[in-house]
């Protein structure tokens, strides 16, 4: 009998120009999304967009990964928060510092292509260090990245601002 293969066979699949169309994500189409509630927060003001992971809030189904683009202006920042799953970051323009742990006291700066890949359960933020407003990629593994919690520091600063985070 043979053993299976760790090869990705050779199909006659060819999908039509119109089924690939729909797997497209046109930047000019996205929305920004209004649900990152931490976004309301003094200093974490930011754009996101969903790209991929779970329709209709992502136009592109994915299974098992999402994708945002981020765009902020300088000193602006994701506060530090934490996912039950892995989170890639990646510098698409401009500087960026991302911290982590207990009190996001470690951190290290990105430059455009640069990417850092954070382990599940280790708290994360990132800022805009640059000059000008960037853009930042965030990927997140698993079916449900969302389950998000933030520190007593960060859930106070909400409080203070009159942001309700869940």
């Amino acid at each position: 009998m043979p053993e299976p293969s760790n090869t990705a066979p050779i199909t006659d699949a060819n999908p039509t120009v119109a089924d690939m169309e729909a797997r497209v994500a046109r930047f000019a189409n996205l929305q920004p999304t209004t649900d990152y509630v931490d976004a309301h927060i003094p200093g974490c003001e930011r754009t996101t967009y969903r790209v991929l992971g779970t329709p209709p809030a992502a136009p592109l189904a994915a299974e098992g990964f999402h994708l945002n683009l981020v765009h902020c202006e300088p000193g602006k920042s994701a506060p530090l928060h934490n996912h039950l799953t892995q989170e890639v970051f990646v510098a698409l323009s401009g500087s960026w510092e991302v911290f982590w742990g207990p009190g996001g006291l470690r951190s290290l700066r990105l430059e455009r292509w640069d990417a850092v890949s954070i382990p599940p359960g280790v708290s994360r933020g990132f800022r805009n260090v640059g000059q000008e407003a960037a853009w930042l990629m965030g990927m997140a593994s698993g079916h449900d990245p969302g389950q998000i919690n933030w520190p007593e520091p960060v859930r106070a600063a909400a409080r203070a601002a009159g942001v309700e985070l869940p």
